[in-house]
């Protein structure tokens, strides 16, 4: 069913004229008439009479408009739902418990009427994620891709936030009491980060920190995921892993497991956000905003070579 031949015959119902019809609609009498022609064909009924005065709904067209009126209301919804500038602002995160989508739900929470769509875009490949926001798929990604000269030409990135990383160890580990840590502390330990993918931006991150302070990460084994990582650390001796401040973790209490923040330098992950160059959504703006305003990291810093600096 043509849904804008719905939405004339509502018109036309609403305003009893074919001619005011097509004033709202910004088209024709002629093309008024036809669609409506072409709608009562397609209903096998009549659904005007004419009169005098313009046009009348008969008993079928009674019946009906309702039906119709709902029809135009559901599509202006799914329009509206995928429109940007109309639609709710869409960012793809890495995660749910990712610290990017903590810092938006903190977002949100000092902005409660934002009409704001978190999504995770089932890739690890930077690029996929560049590409979805030149479609317009999404209207931003927290993604970094590391040779900025790879990004398509219409869509660019810039530094939202530096996430600071903790080690993150269980009760019996010999850094279990530390309070803070320098990264010259983690030398020979075991840092095991499962999960790292070949080409990724944190493959590329971990790369550059292992030989800037001569670190051992293990990426050996598959991740079996958070829950598996976080038993591991509860029930060895010498097994620790790095996660960002403000990435969100859950375990049992009784796996009693430590988050020691490491300084002197901080070592920071840093965050970028990709967003069209031409016309990105209105509702980002405040977003980036909001990310120039969180506290800076304690001096010095440490950030991989290909980090976008702070502005």
């Amino acid at each position: 069913m043509d849904t804008e031949a719905v939405r004339t015959f509502v018109r036309a119902a609403e305003v009893g004229q074919l001619q005011h019809a097509a004033d709202e609609l910004g088209v024709t009498q002629q093309a008024v008439s036809k669609r409506i022609a072409a709608l009562e064909r397609e209903l096998e009924v009549r659904l005007f009479t004419r009169t005098a005065r313009g046009v009348e709904l008969t008993l079928d067209g009674q019946a009906f408009l309702p039906h119709a009126r709902t029809i135009v209301a559901g599509v202006d919804r799914a329009v509206t739902a995928v429109r940007p500038g109309s639609r709710a602002l869409r960012i793809d995160v890495l995660g749910r418990r990712s610290a990017q989508a903590v810092i938006l739900h903190d977002y949100w929470r000092s902005h409660p009427g934002t009409d704001l769509d978190v999504v995770a875009l089932k890739t690890d490949d930077p690029h996929v994620a560049a590409a979805a926001v030149q479609a317009g798929d999404v209207d931003a990604s927290f993604r970094s891709v590391t040779d900025p000269a790879t990004l398509p030409r219409d869509v660019r990135m810039v530094h939202a936030f530096d996430s600071p990383l903790e080690l993150l160890v269980g009760p019996r580990h010999p850094l279990a009491s530390a309070r803070t840590l320098t990264p010259s502390r983690l030398r020979k330990l075991r840092i095991w980060v499962p999960g790292i993918v070949p080409r990724s931006e944190w493959a590329e991150f971990y790369d550059e920190l292992a030989t800037a302070f001569d670190l051992r990460i293990d990426a050996a084994g598959p991740h079996f995921g958070d829950e598996v990582l976080l038993d591991t650390l509860a029930d060895s001796a010498d097994v620790a892993t790095l996660v960002g401040s403000r990435d969100r973790y859950m375990w049992p209490t009784n796996h009693d497991l430590r988050r020691i923040p490491i300084v002197n330098p901080t070592l920071a992950y840093p965050i970028s956000l990709m967003l069209p160059r031409a016309n990105p959504h209105p509702g980002l703006r405040p977003v980036i905003e909001h990310f120039a305003d969180l506290a800076p990291l304690p001096e010095p810093v440490w950030r991989p070579s290909w980090a976008i600096a702070p502005s």
